[in-house]
């Protein structure tokens, strides 16, 4: 990589775009160009266009979008596909636009359907019925990975796609209603444990069962695939399969990850069940052959994880 190179990462105040910023600056000196939301945005295609005629940049990192749990999927659908669409539209279109010929974009895991055959290969994408609750969601970033295709099969571009799965750690969202699982119980037992409470109600029966990363594991495997040379990234996929799992190929059920959590921060009651939450997909779990095959794999353990980001949450949001 060219010291004179200019990389944009969309996204950079949240947990995913922040952590890719780290490791972009741990492994080279290039320039790394950022914008927050009041300075462009992203759903604007104008200011999209003008920012990349003006800013002479080589690679795009596309982290930027609207994230949540399961409530919020479920209770703003409309601004979960209308958001993510645009900014996916604008970034990948005007960098096409604007000569770039390498981007990396961010999908979710929840693009695969309910039902998939588990663990979930790239190869099932499309073979059925998506997730209700974040049907949206999974709509937009399924989207996403075809725009990629679709302008590398036409315009020849390098547009790459990574597909994380749970992410969690510094720079998490701890709302008390729209974050995801872990930082919803991390806030909830750390209260619990502040609070003196006797017990702790988690969603569901506890039964279904997640795959969970770091998230610092994660930016490191999308650097990892962005730098893969171009002859072995197509060996290992096809033009209308060119996305990558990024996991750590293990999971368990939410109850467990309840439980560690409950260890790691200290809280000493019950864990209770609010049976009147729905519990979303039974299983999901990611293959991560092809990731491994191309030479990357997790380096963070659940437990180890879960205590860097109580840490994270002690220092900057407790």
């Amino acid at each position: 990589m060219s010291d004179r190179q200019r990389i944009f990462v969309a996204g950079h105040r949240g947990m995913v775009g922040a952590a890719i910023v780290r490791q972009l600056r741990q492994s080279t000196s290039a320039e790394i160009v950022t914008r927050t939301h009041r300075e462009l945005d992203l759903t604007d295609q104008g200011a999209v266009r003008a920012f990349f005629s003006q800013e002479k940049i080589d690679q795009v990192y596309l982290a930027a979008a609207k994230v949540g749990g399961i409530y919020a999927n479920d209770t703003y659908p409309a601004e979960f596909i209308y958001q993510n669409l645009m900014i996916e539209a604008n970034v990948i279109h005007e960098a096409w636009r604007a000569g770039i010929s390498k981007l990396l974009f961010l999908g979710s895991s929840c693009i695969y359907p309910k039902l998939a055959p588990q663990p979930m290969a790239e190869e099932v994408l499309l073979t059925g019925q998506l997730e209700p609750t974040n049907e949206p969601y999974a709509i937009a970033k399924i989207a996403g990975i075809k725009l990629c295709e679709s302008y590398n099969r036409q315009y020849g571009t390098d547009y790459r796609s990574v597909m994380p799965t749970n992410l969690y750690g510094p720079g998490d969202n701890y709302h008390p209603e729209n974050s995801h699982v872990l930082p919803a119980l991390i806030r909830r037992f750390h209260l619990a444990k502040v609070e003196g409470r006797e017990s702790v109600q988690i969603w569901g029966t506890g039964r279904a069962r997640r795959e969970f990363m770091y998230v610092d594991d994660m930016a490191a495997a999308s650097v990892y695939v962005m730098n893969i040379p171009v002859s072995e990234y197509k060996a290992r996929t096809t033009a209308m399969g060119s996305h990558i799992n990024v996991g750590t190929g293990t999971d368990l059920s939410i109850l467990d990850a309840a439980r560690i959590v409950s260890s790691v921060v200290g809280y000493g009651g019950t864990i209770e069940h609010d049976l009147s939450k729905p519990d979303g997909a039974p299983q999901k779990l990611m293959s991560v052959a092809r990731l491994q095959e191309l030479g990357w794999q997790a380096a963070t353990p659940f437990e180890q994880g879960i205590r860097l980001a109580y840490e994270d949450y002690l220092e900057n949001h407790a």
